[in-house]
């Protein structure tokens, strides 16, 4: 279990660092203003925040995941190595359930997290430098909601996060057991490697298209309040008024840039999990959540995304 925890860590810092940009301009997109558009599709996003805001701009806010995903990740790894156990059988539902438990129990960090990196990641908006920050980090962000708004204002779209993570998480497990199953990869293989990258990935295409509408409400809901203005009571009222603004596509804004982000994040971070656990676990079988009941099975790390 203990180096399911450091995998996860190591994974989840590679993933972090490849797909922060990515995850920047789908926030943009998910929450800007439909009446006065700042930005036209995810290449003009991409293309606006390094010209306006320099290439650290796409990195804005990444304190907040870089700290945050090492210890989600950590916890992921644990539970679903924990839950496989317990269930005892590898089978596709147990794989989907283990995914499922490792998703909500993560909830409790990763709630706070996004939240801190959404309104980072808006703060100075356009600005090449921000003339006024709000936040100075990711902990001062938090701090600072905390003393207006208390425990419940960090936990902001906590509702939402459950209902991304859990079976989110759940597809993303199911989805890489079934891809290393089909794929064959086996650590014999010479071919290895891009069997894993080209099975993280689809994973985490699989886990985010599961869910993807439940994140763009979240994202709104984290994003609401900034600039001292409350659009949204709830999450329903958030669903009714973008549906009647925007239509139907208002749930896929963003879309295209967290796919781009969703392959290499996760091939990234699988590959280096399952080379991490092959390496440590030298002499034994490399799964994850093995255990002295279950089979040897195809390689199966995990993570997704928070941030996938």
């Amino acid at each position: 279990m203990a180096l399911d925890f450091a995998a996860g860590c190591i994974g989840g810092a590679a993933g972090v660092l490849v797909g922060h940009p990515f995850d920047t301009v789908k926030v943009r997109l998910q929450v800007q203003n439909v009446d006065r558009p700042l930005y036209r599709g995810t290449y003009h996003c991409f293309q606006s925040i390094i010209r306006q805001e320099s290439m650290t701009g796409l990195y804005k806010g990444i304190g907040s995941p870089m700290m945050g995903l090492t210890f989600i990740n950590a916890i992921v790894f644990g539970v679903q190595g924990n839950a496989m156990r317990k269930l005892g059988r590898d089978t596709p539902l147990n794989q989907f359930l283990a995914g499922a438990s490792a998703g909500t129990i993560q909830c409790v960090i990763c709630c706070p997290m996004e939240l801190a990196k959404t309104r980072m990641q808006l703060q100075g908006t356009g600005e090449k430098k921000s003339k006024r920050k709000l936040y100075k980090n990711s902990l001062d962000c938090l701090v600072r909601i905390y003393k207006k708004e208390g425990i419940r204002g960090i936990n902001r779209g906590m509702v939402t996060t459950l209902m991304r993570e859990m079976p989110g998480f759940g597809v993303y497990f199911l989805a890489w057991d079934s891809w290393t199953r089909y794929l064959g990869c086996e650590p014999e293989d010479p071919y290895m490697i891009p069997k894993l990258l080209f099975a993280g990935g689809m994973s985490g295409i699989a886990s985010w298209i599961s869910t993807y509408p439940v994140d763009v409400i979240k994202s709104r809901l984290q994003a609401d309040g900034v600039g001292g203005v409350n659009q949204y009571s709830g999450i329903m009222d958030c669903v009714r008024q973008s549906l009647k603004k925007e239509g139907w596509r208002v749930f896929t804004r963003g879309l295209t840039s967290t796919l781009l982000r969703a392959f290499p994040v996760n091939a990234t971070t699988f590959a280096t999990v399952t080379l991490f656990l092959m390496y440590m676990r030298e002499g034994q079988e490399c799964s994850i959540g093995d255990s002295e009941q279950q089979q040897p099975v195809p390689l199966q790390p995990q993570t997704q995304q928070t941030s996938m």
